[in-house]
């Protein structure tokens, strides 16, 4: 296994940044995403670490070692490309013992390693077959079994479910990630599928435009987003244009401006952002899971009566618009069967938990 730094990477081609000041450390082991949508930096990076990009300022090192312009082939690493870059003339077998051959490792050596891992994959009655007869998950897990018999540091995966199906998705995760765990190999994994990354990773970074927007667990991410681009991109969000009027202890008083009006929140103190954040414009977040509803009048703190602009079932949840003045929000709750009393229409009383509410830096121009 291998640990993994890139200090003060940059990356231009011509006169385009295309990754900027990056600073991340991936430990020994450790299941790494990088995550956000086409053209933010996340593949490039990848190439960066894997020898195919030199990095244009900055260093890259596995563990204490300066890998910053070692070229690809003495770098000891595995990667599986999105669209998969297997040999259609060759067999399964010949397709996974090719990195071996390049290699000369001797035959009875090869003949064992690629038995074995193409057991691990669970392609080992497929050998002999013509990779293009395959099916995609199949021709996957060939890829897989490539990088893997090589015994690798480190395991570079760039999109590698996107040609799939969901059905298969879903397989090729979980296969993924038994054989990462069997393997315990370092692994980064490339995707702009939140639901991949928030399933499968032990940590995520989240790139827009070239740069390293936060890092952090899934769990992180999602619940404490660093800015208004990570609270977009990762799940479904409530945020408002905010300005804070009172900061207390243990709370803040915020306004959001609903037309004319002012609707006034309490919010957790702990959500405030640094002192140089709090220079940039502000926005308030919360995830529709969070907002509690009722059909029946309530009181309490933060809470707003509503009229009920959209109902959508979706089975397990319920997904609602209410609408308060100028101000609408999106609301997501657990169908406890029988039939909703939720009604488009209809009064609703809503509840934003000021421990579920979060101020957030506004760093992509628009928080409406």
């Amino acid at each position: 296994m291998a640990s993994i730094s890139m200090d003060e990477v940059q990356k231009a081609f011509g006169k385009v940044i295309a990754v900027d000041h990056l600073n991340l450390d991936i430990q020994d082991g450790e299941f790494f995403t990088f995550l956000g949508p086409s053209g933010c930096g996340k593949t490039t990076t990848l190439r960066m670490i894997a020898g195919f990009y030199y990095p244009t300022k900055g260093v890259v090192r596995f563990g204490e070692k300066d890998m910053t312009r070692v070229p690809p082939e003495k770098r000891n690493t595995g990667m599986v490309f999105q669209n998969y870059a297997l040999f259609p003339h060759m067999t399964v077998f010949e397709n996974v013992a090719f990195g071996l051959r390049v290699r000369k490792v001797s035959k009875a050596e090869l003949k064992e390693r690629v038995r074995d891992v193409l057991q691990k994959v669970r392609l080992d009655p497929y050998a002999e077959r013509q990779v293009s007869q395959l099916s995609g998950g199949q021709q996957q897990r060939v890829a897989l079994a490539r990088a893997l018999v090589i015994e690798p540091e480190i395991l570079l995966l760039d999109e590698p479910l996107s040609n799939l199906d969901a059905k298969l998705r879903d397989e090729m995760r979980s296969e993924i990630l038994r054989l990462q765990k069997e393997y315990n190999i370092t692994t980064i994994y490339v995707t702009h599928d939140q639901a991949e990354a928030l399933s499968m990773s032990d940590r995520i970074a989240v790139f827009n435009v070239g740069v390293c927007h936060q890092i952090g667990t899934p769990s992180d991410i999602y619940n404490e987003p660093a800015n208004d681009f990570v609270a977009r991109f990762i799940g479904d969000i409530n945020l408002w244009p905010v300005t804070i009027q009172h900061v207390q202890q243990d709370f803040l008083l915020v306004h959001i401006q609903n037309g004319e009006d002012i609707t006034e929140l309490t919010v957790k103190n702990t959500t405030l952002p640094d002192e140089g954040d709090q220079e940039k414009k502000l926005a308030l977040s919360i995830r529709p899971e969070s907002i509690t509803v009722s059909s029946q009048e309530r009181d309490g703190v933060n809470m707003i009566k509503g009229t009920i602009e959209e109902v959508h079932f979706f089975g397990s949840t319920i997904h609602l618009v209410v609408r308060d003045g100028e101000l609408t929000y999106k609301v997501n709750t657990l169908n406890n069967g029988g039939a909703t009393s939720f009604q488009v229409g209809s009064d609703a009383w809503i509840e934003l938990p000021s421990e579920q509410m979060r101020v957030i830096p506004i760093v992509s121009g628009d928080s409406s």
